[in-house]
Formats: structure tokens, sequence, C-alpha cells
């Protein structure tokens, strides 16, 4: 708690000195102009400015995004308080945490959207963020409003519309490590009303770590990907629009090294077998929209592919060991049809309804080298699902200001699988085991918020929410009960505010929240403990409760001023995993203690014929403490990344310096036990590059 006072301290001390300024300028605020404007939620859920949503959201606009440097979803780790995504070491595998809920194995506790298009598998989540415009992260249960997997919150990205934005940029980036950027997009209009854009980009970089044992980098990469977007605005009520999106990567992976629990050394990366992830993925998608003066009517279909290939020394040492070979298949269809009221009237409504079917075809190989033996597992894994959900708020209920919002959600889940091992016993290859069985899921879940608005705008709320994740199979299992399991259940209680100052050149919020987790699913090892075998089981009873604090200003002309700062106390409350270990009251792992941001960006405009405006960013993140797993043995302590970047513009030419972890700070990124040994992937060093952007 000593950490949690200090930080509270820094940021009262802080905002009190802004006051001062802010109130000494009180007079002429008036006369100057206002840069902080309120933000509108782009989704087609919600058409309010955020401050007078009842929830807890955070939204990064796209400078903000140029000016932090940020490439991809690991980069938001941090900068938005309780948002953890820790760097697995690949881009197979992406866990989300907020608020202590998230998942590192299964399908993602938090949902991704992309224009609109949901994303379910957890090797598609980290992608090239090139033509992002803009994030929403929602935390909490969205399920009245939203798809799957909602039960942490949700996490929206955008891209520009053609019919907003024209032009053409190109973008040259280079930077340590041989790291090298291209990039191209062109925004154009085919007619008043038809808008276009296609872009590319192509990444390279010859990796942070060196495998001592082939002299060659352990995490070089080569990616890239292409988008194509068209909207139409048929007529005024009526907007059509087709996204495309098609991404290919090559990764060297998994820069993982020895790492000793006793005295926090981590060894040198030394593996004999080229380990590497190569995936395929595109998403496509169309979207309707039927605007009239009573309601919104509004149709999303996607389809998603997606092919990978992950071959690992998966122990990970010079010896010959084990090595393992995974390949899947995704193929997925989605459609969510969406009506709501647009009459501005008290009492506004919507009702939703979502259907899926993700198919997943995987064949897993594992080679026991000192074994001289082979295991083969092949798994179908369809499941479908449907979901009706709705929503209704009546504004100034018994006084002006007041207002409730009731909504309720009804989910249908069904799973199958068609399994098949086959393995060398004896020295002769056969099928091992081999069974069929399907799992069906419904839940209903409500929400209830009540938020009070005052008549200067200043607002304040209360929620409560029911959140779901269905069960699902085990890839991996050595006994029959461990098949499968079950679903998990939560109840969400937040309270919070959103204020603003000073003719919205200072905006605050404030949220407490509180969750109880019943039957969370961990990942854990097998029964056997053999190096790389992990399955997910089913703890009694979890709780995670935290606050989370955040400010956004303007107090001068040119100058934007951040901070954001999150407190998560998660833990076990019934969670006996064996006969002998007993993890009641130990902390959730993957979850920090703390997070913190803080960013100050400010720009010199109008300086004479040498350059047009010169901005200046500075930006903190910091996380922790961390527990790496159940047990709650290893630890990372609280560590911080300061990054930067200044950039000049001249006519249509930006050109821009960057450097991240300026400071080079130490910090273990990633940590697991495999068998009785311990591995870790430390954190990236400090990089610095520059990059030209062509713009006209």
């Amino acid at each position: 708690m000593k950490i949690v006072g200090k930080i509270v301290l820094f940021l009262i001390g802080g905002l009190s000195s802004l006051l001062t300024v802010w109130a000494a300028e009180a007079d002429s605020l008036a006369h100057k102009q206002i840069y902080l404007e309120d933000v509108v939620v782009h989704s087609f859920k919600e058409d309010k400015k955020i401050s007078e949503l009842p929830l807890s959201a955070t939204v990064i606009n796209g400078t903000a995004i140029r000016n932090r440097t940020v490439t991809g979803m690991k980069d938001f780790s941090s900068l938005v308080p309780n948002l953890f995504i820790p760097d697995y070491g690949s881009k197979l595998t992406s866990p989300v945490f907020i608020r202590g809920i998230g998942s590192k194995i299964n399908s993602p506790s938090v949902g991704l959207y992309v224009d609109g298009m949901p994303y379910f598998e957890k090797a598609a989540f980290d992608f090239d963020f090139a033509e992002v415009n803009q994030v929403e992260v929602l935390r909490g249960p969205q399920g009245t409003l939203y798809g799957r997997n909602t039960m942490g919150g949700i996490i929206n990205v955008y891209t520009r519309s053609p019919l907003d934005y024209q032009g053409t940029t190109l973008n040259v980036s280079a930077g340590s490590y041989m790291t090298l950027n291209g990039s191209v997009s062109h925004y154009g209009k085919i007619s008043e009303n038809l808008g276009y854009m296609v872009a590319g980009n192509y990444n390279h970089s010859n990796g942070y770590f060196t495998n001592q044992y082939s002299g060659d980098k352990a995490d070089a990469l080569d990616e890239a990907s292409g988008r194509f977007r068209l909207d139409w605005q048929v007529k005024p009520q009526l907007l059509i629009r087709f996204m495309s999106t098609i991404d290919y990567l090559d990764q060297a992976g998994y820069p993982y090294a020895p790492y000793d629990t006793e005295t926090w050394v981590t060894g040198p990366v030394n593996y004999d077998e080229y380990s590497f992830y190569k995936r395929t993925m595109s998403t496509s998608g169309a979207m309707v929209e039927y605007t009239t003066d009573r309601f919104k009517l509004n149709s999303q279909t996607t389809y998603q592919y997606l092919s990978d290939d992950q071959e690992i020394d998966q122990d990970f040492t010079e010896q010959h060991n084990y090595f393992a070979i995974q390949k899947l298949k995704q193929n997925m269809v989605a459609e969510e049809i969406n009506i709501k009221s647009n009459t501005g009237s008290r009492y506004n409504w919507l009702f939703g309804a979502f259907g899926f079917r993700q198919g997943v075809d995987n064949n897993v190989d594992v080679n026991y080298h000192t074994r001289d033996s082979l295991s083969h597992k092949e798994y179908d894994v369809p499941t479908y699902g449907v979901a009706v959900y709705h929503q209704s708020t009546l504004d100034d209920i018994l006084i002006p200001g007041l207002s409730l919002t009731v909504g309720v959600r009804y989910d249908y889940e069904r799973a199958s699988t068609t399994y098949d091992r086959f393995a060398t016993v004896g020295g002769t290859y056969k099928k091992y085991d081999d069974f069929t069985s399907k799992l069906n899921f419904s839940q209903l879940t409500p929400k209830f918020a009540l938020q009070y608005t005052t008549p200067r705008g200043q607002m304040i709320y209360g929620t409560i929410t029911k959140g779901f994740k269905t069960g699902g199979f085990n890839t991996s299992f050595e006994r029959d009960e461990d098949r499968s399991f079950d679903p998990e259940y939560s109840w969400n209680y937040e309270l919070g505010t959103k204020l603003a100052f000073f003719e919205n050149r200072l905006k605050a919020e404030a949220a407490v929240f509180y969750i109880d987790w019943k039957n969370q699913q961990i990942y854990q090892p097998m029964p056997s403990n053999l190096p790389g075998g992990q399955m997910l089981k089913n703890a009694g009873r979890s709780e995670s409760k935290g606050i989370e604090l955040s400010v956004q200003g303007n107090p001068l002309n040119g100058l934007m001023i951040q901070g954001a700062y999150g407190y998560t106390h998660a833990k076990f409350k019934d969670y006996q995993r064996s006969e002998t270990l007993d993890y009641s009251d130990h902390y959730l792992p993957l979850v920090p203690r703390h997070t913190l941001s803080a960013g100050v960006d400010y720009t010199f405009s109008n300086l004479g014929s040498a350059l047009d405006r010169m901005t200046f960013s500075v930006n903190y993140t910091g996380a922790g403490k961390i527990y790496w797993a159940d047990d709650n043995v290893v630890t990372q302590p609280y560590y911080g990344l300061l990054n930067a970047r200044v950039a000049a513009t001249k006519g249509i030419v930006t050109t821009a310096l960057w450097a991240k972890n300026i400071t080079n700070q130490e910090y273990i990124a990633y940590y697991f036990a495999s068998g009785t040994q311990h591995f870790a992937q430390t954190g990236r060093p400090f990089t610095i590059g520059a990059n030209v952007i062509i713009t006209f």
C-alpha cells in the first residue's frame, strides 16, 4: 500500500499545481481556443459522448497513437488503467487482462472489434496498427451491447472513413536492431458519396535477442499487411461499408532463457532447434446502416480465415529433448443485427441479435527425441452460438439528470470436438486415444446502471453487471476428467464519476470496482508436469477489486497532458489445486497490482519559414507487482518505461525521431515454469529510430 500512497500523492500534487495555474487563468479561458473536445464513441452501439456513458472507458485517438509510437496491441499495455498485455514471445498468443480478468491459452475474455468486425482467436489479436485512427477500451462486461467474449471488457479499433478524409501518405521508418517499416495509404473518392481506401505495410526486425547456440537472432520478424475499405453513402439514410484486410507474418519466436528464481538472474537464450511462428490471416466484413428519424438499423457480417504454424523447441535448452509442431486453421462467420432508437426522447432503447460459427482444426506433433517417439494429436472443434440482448435507458426519472439503464442478454453456445491421438508405443506407431463429445451452454446476464448528471455536465454513476464465459475442451489432457472445463461467472459492481472543469480544459474520471468471480478458468500444468503440457481447470471462487483514476488536460494552447492510474487487488478465495496444493488467498497471475501512465505533448506552431510546427512528446508507463504463477513464488517488481518522440513538419513532410525504454530498464516481460525448469523473456532494451512521413 506504500506504493499506492506515493502514486496517489504524486497525482494529487501534480493536479493541485495544475489547478493553481488554471485558477490564475480562469478569467481569460473563455477567450482562448479549446482543444480538449468530447470524444464520441464510434461504435454503432452508442452515439453518445464518453462523458455521458455510465461506464469506465478510455479513448486513444490517432494523434496520441502516433505520438506514443504505438505499432500494435501490446503497446497499449498500461496506457489504459488496469490494462495489461504481456509479451508472450510471439504473436501466437496475446493475452489481454482488464481488471484481472483475462485468459492465456483459450478463447479471450476481452472482446476485440476492428471496424465493427469481431476477432475470436487469440492468435488474431496482435496485428499491425498501420491506419488505425482510434482505439476505445471499455472496462467491465458489455454483454448488453456487444457479441461474444465481453466478460472483461471490449477493445474497439477503428480506421478512418474515406468519406471523411482524403489523401495519400508515405511512411518510412528505421530503428535499432535493424527495425524497418514502410507503409503507403491512399484515401480517395470515386464520387461525392463513394469513397475508398487502399493501404499496404511491411515490417522487418532483425530481433533483439541472440540464440547463443546458433548465433542467430531468436526473435527476427517479417510482416506484411494490406487493407481495403469502401464506404458508400447510397442516400442520406443508407450507408454501406465493405472492409477487407490480409496479414502475413513470419516470426522467429520464443527468446526464452533459463531464469534463476533465487537470484532473479536471466541467462542467455540457448536452445538447439530453430523455433518460429507463421500466420496468414484474412478478415472481411460488410456493414449496412439504415437511419430514420425514429431508429437506426445496423447489420455487420464478418468472415475471418486464419492459418498458423508454430514450431518450437519446447525444452528451450541446448539438449535435444522435445520439439513441438502445431498447425491451426480457423474459419469464422459472424452476423450481428442491431436496432436502436433515434428520437432524442427521454426513453432510449436498443435490441440486438448475434450469431456465429467458428471451426477450428488443429494438429499437434511432439517429438520426444530422447525416447525416439512421436505423439500426434488431431482435433476439430466446431462451435456455434446465438445471443439476443436488449438495453433500455430512461432519462430524467424523479428528478432532472437522473437516468436508469436496464439491460439483459441471453446466450446459447454449442461446442463439439472430434479428438484422435496417435503415439509411438513400444516402438509401434498407432492410435492411442479418440473420442467425440459435445457441450452446451446457456446463460441469462442482466445489467443495471444508475447515473446522475448535473446541469453543468458533471456525472456520477453506479453499475451492477453479470459476466459469463462459456466452458470448452482442453487440447492437452492426461485424464478423462480433464477433457473439458466449466463456464465461469462474475458479478461486477462499479461506482464512478466523470468531471470536467475550466470549460472542458480539464477532464477527470475515477472509479472503484469489485468483481465476485465463480469457477475462474485457470491454466495449469498437467499432472505429469511434462514440459509444454497445459490445460484449463476451474477455481472455486476469486475476487478482484480496485480503483481507476485518469486526467486529461489542455492548460495552454498546444499543451496536452494525460495521466492514468489503476490499482487491482485480485486473489483466489477458494482454489484447491490438488490434495496437497491449496492456493486460496494467493494473488492471480499475470495481473499487475499497479498500472500507471503519464504523458505530455507540446506543439509549437507558426515557427516561421523554417518549420510549420514541432511537437515534443514524452510518455511514461509502469506496471507491477506481477505474480507469474498461481504459487506466487516468482514475481516481477514494479517497473517503468520512458518513451519520447519529437516531430517537425514543413509542408507535406514530417520528420520524427523516437526512442523507447530510454533508461534501458531491465525487467521480465514473461515467465513460466516447464517441468522442473524456469524460463523468462527479458523486456526489450533501449531502442531509437526515425521516420519520414509524406502526406499529400
